[in-house]
């Protein structure tokens, strides 16, 4: 599928962009016979692209173990409550890089993910509710999907629930103990000894902070973490060699990562607050179990979402979030999407009504230049001479930009901003004229550039298509009247612009045309002014008319901007 998406729209050669090439490591082996800190170059296969590595803190070749193959594992949620907004960017994000890498580059993304459906919090809302944790979880879990299904965002090729795999973790532990970088106490808790370890420890920003997460007095330093605890009186728990208890947090990743793709990974995504601890202690457990000095070669780390003017992120534990749903009975998934590429992923971003308005402002543009782009290949919209290899010219730019600048560390804001300029170029063209000069028509390059324009936003997963198809299905009947009635306007139009000298004109100036049908063409006016609030936007274009239908975000009716069809 990606091969024909490709043939469409990445012919252009991209500057500085090097087909896939086989590299060599500079560690002379794999990466799990390395050792210390430094991030290790891996040996494989480079796609041609480069990302920020939270491990090197810089840019990096994107170097994958299996040609055009990238395993990815992402720490999925804790199912104890809605999902909100903080988390939406953080899933959208990624999944626009995974579309990116899918169906731009031709890289199958293998990408699994973790629910944690066991947890403090999880325990703490069964006892407010009277249930058990299971059902908790259960129903957020599906909630989660659900959200991430209405924000088009692909699922993973797996979710792994981590109740499903506590035996697993028990014999990962059970490997740490026995490689000597975990131990028991008396209580029946086991955590990782990060003195076994060294200088290792410490990759991220702020692990070098003395203190730990609270637990038995027995531990042998304080940064010290759980991989197993014991269970207190009516919480859930399993049977292991140490009594019985439920895993750690940080373990999970590290065991369901294992199990699903072995002892290399080549990409871990995650929030950046999650870098350390979580991803700190994921990467100790993890190259202590395979005994290797790099178990992942890349993390990428997506910025906070804020309410604007709160230097907070959005969170539950803050009560300042805004949940999925609430956001989406106000605006589109397409528009949030927009709104995240607008800016870099790995960026902090502000969340504010203006900034989703300024989302909504970039997708109203382009739609109005495709509808606009279409009334002229329809021949609906006359225009003067179109510089047609211009925008033959253009076109190819904006494809080679478009390539290079997301092949850089996935920069969509240069890649959107390369699609607007093309769009403000095709709008330059497209100025309507009364009475065509008998110049000829150009449509073909515009068809290009609609073509190219949706299919670069089907890659970011946004589908203008289907929002035309969203309205055909909930407006039922309404576009063939919407038709019949613009065409009956258009013939009044035209009889109340005829001149009394027996020409005809598009333009609307009184001087010359016939007083008694002044009144038909203000009422068409007031036609046009009074369809507008309700969602029927109709455009005259000289002697004839096009018109098309805004839908609301929430799919309830006509009369909000949002979706929209049109002729």
């Amino acid at each position: 599928m990606w091969k024909q998406v490709s043939s469409l729209l990445w012919r252009a050669p991209v500057p500085g962009l090097s087909p896939a090439v086989t590299v060599r490591s500079t560690s002379h082996g794999p990466s799990c016979s390395v050792s210390g800190r430094e991030w290790v170059r891996p040996s494989g296969f480079d796609t041609g692209l480069k990302t920020f590595n939270s491990l090197s803190k810089q840019k990096e070749p994107l170097i994958l173990t299996r040609e055009g193959v990238a395993t990815w594992y992402s720490c999925g949620p804790t199912v104890y409550d809605h999902a909100h907004l903080g988390h939406a960017s953080s899933y959208v994000r990624f999944d626009i890089l995974q579309r990116i890498l899918s169906r731009l580059f031709g890289i199958t993304v293998i990408h699994a993910m973790v629910i944690t459906d066991i947890d403090d919090k999880i325990i703490r809302r069964s006892w407010e509710e009277n249930v058990s944790p299971a059902a908790v979880s259960a129903v957020y879990e599906d909630e989660f999907k659900r959200d991430m299904l209405s924000l088009k965002v692909v699922p993973p090729a797996v979710y792994l629930r981590v109740t499903e795999n506590v035996h697993h973790i028990v014999a990962f532990i059970e490997k740490i103990i026995r490689n000597g970088h975990a131990y028991a106490t008396k209580e029946g808790d086991v955590y990782f000894d990060i003195q076994s370890i060294g200088g290792r420890y410490g990759r991220f920003v702020g692990a070098v902070d003395p203190q730990g997460e609270p637990g038995s007095s027995n531990k042998r330093d304080p940064r010290d973490f759980a991989l197993w605890k014991p269970s207190k009186p009516r919480e859930p728990y399993w049977e292991s060699p140490w009594g019985r208890g439920r895993p750690g947090w940080h373990i999970e990743c590290s065991t369901i990562a294992s199990s699903m793709f072995g002892g290399q990974l080549d990409v871990h995504s995650g929030g950046i607050d999650l870098a350390f601890p979580h991803h700190e202690n994921e990467i100790a457990q993890s190259e202590a179990y395979h005994q290797c000095g790099q178990w992942a070669n890349y993390f990428l780390h997506s910025g906070h979402l804020h309410l604007k003017g709160s230097p907070e992120k959005m969170s539950k534990s803050l009560k300042n979030y805004i949940s999925i749903k609430d956001f989406l009975r106000s605006y589109s998934a397409n528009e949030f999407r927009m709104f995240c590429l607008l800016s870099k992923y790995r960026s902090a971003i502000d969340y504010s009504d203006s900034s989703v308005l300024e989302a909504r402002s970039t997708l109203d543009t382009i739609s109005t230049f495709c509808h606009d782009a279409q009334a002229y290949m329809k021949g609906q919209l006359q225009c003067s001479h179109v510089q047609e290899d211009l925008l033959w010219s253009r076109l190819a730019e904006t494809k080679s930009t478009v390539m290079s600048t997301l092949a850089d560390d996935f920069d969509t804001p240069r890649a959107i901003s390369a699609l607007m300029n093309l769009v403000y170029h095709g709008n330059c063209q497209l100025q309507p004229v009364s009475t065509p000069a008998g110049a000829a028509r150009s449509p073909a390059v515009f068809g290009a550039m609609v073509t190219y324009v949706r299919d670069v936003l089907d890659v970011f997963g946004i589908d203008l298509h289907t929002k035309e198809a969203e309205v055909l299905s909930s407006r039922g009947s309404l576009q063939p009247v919407v038709e019949q009635l613009t065409q009956f306007r258009s013939k009044v139009r035209e009889f109340a612009l005829a001149r009394r000298d027996g020409s005809s004109t598009g333009s609307p100036s009184r001087a010359g045309l016939h007083p008694d049908r002044l009144p038909l063409l203000k009422a068409c006016d007031a036609l046009r002014e009074d369809l507008a609030p309700l969602g029927v936007l109709i455009k005259d274009r000289g002697a004839t008319s096009t018109w098309e239908i805004k839908m609301s975000a929430r799919g309830q009716g006509p009369e909000d901007k949002g979706e929209e069809t049109s002729s």
